[in-house]
């Protein structure tokens, strides 16, 4: 059964926290991570990007000049590829990128995704957020106490207000409801920071 140490928001190690083995204790699977991952950034992505074939490009398709005796290059028309104003060549147009994934993989990916990240120490526990005001000072107090660098999220269990605000002047420094955290969040940033109840929520949710 994993262990994590509970902190104050100083650094100060205040206890532990017994964690479920069918839950936080789940094998790394990279092949099932990376296709997890591959398909939620491809469901993000719009498909919306269109150009212009030489065939619906404004003109026409005279010769621009005859075929032979100018001196110039033969061309068939203005709207080839080659030309400024041209058609676009294999030119892309609006499509669905979206990847289906089994339910039980992304539970899969998630939860062995968050095991490997307490295995190496990357999630911090904290009791509570005792924030008396939406200070950013503050919250950066609480980065610098814990020598977060790089990209990393605060994971709420509840809509926090104060530590919602004091985090958003914070670069890289992303909040995240427990509710909407995935296996792309986990993946992505260098630490996640939750309190007990938080982390209680997920070992609820994945019983």
């Amino acid at each position: 059964m994993p262990k994590i140490k509970i902190y104050d928001t100083s650094a100060n190690e205040v206890g532990q926290l017994k964690l479920s083995d069918d839950v936080f204790n789940v094998p790394y699977n990279e092949a099932l991570i990376h296709e997890v991952i591959v398909a939620y950034l491809a469901n993000n992505r719009q498909g919306t990007q269109s150009a212009l074939t030489r065939s619906e490009v404004r003109g026409h398709a005279k010769k621009p000049w005859r075929q032979k005796g100018t001196g110039r290059a033969r061309h068939s028309s203005t709207k080839s590829p080659i030309w400024t104003g041209g058609g676009v060549a294999f030119a892309p147009k609006p499509r669905d990128y979206s990847k289906k994934v089994n339910k039980k993989a992304k539970v899969v990916a998630f939860l062995s995704a968050f095991s490997t990240k307490l295995a190496n120490n990357e999630v911090i526990v904290i009791k509570e957020w005792d924030l008396a005001e939406p200070k950013t000072k503050l919250m950066q107090k609480i980065v610098d106490n814990f020598n977060l660098v790089g990209r990393n999220a605060i994971v709420l269990d509840d809509a926090n207000p104060v530590v919602i605000k004091a985090s958003n002047n914070i670069q890289k420094l992303d909040v995240i409801d427990v509710e909407l955290l995935n296996t792309y969040e986990v993946v992505s940033n260098n630490k996640l920071i939750m309190t007990e109840a938080t982390i209680k929520h997920l070992e609820e949710a994945f019983k």
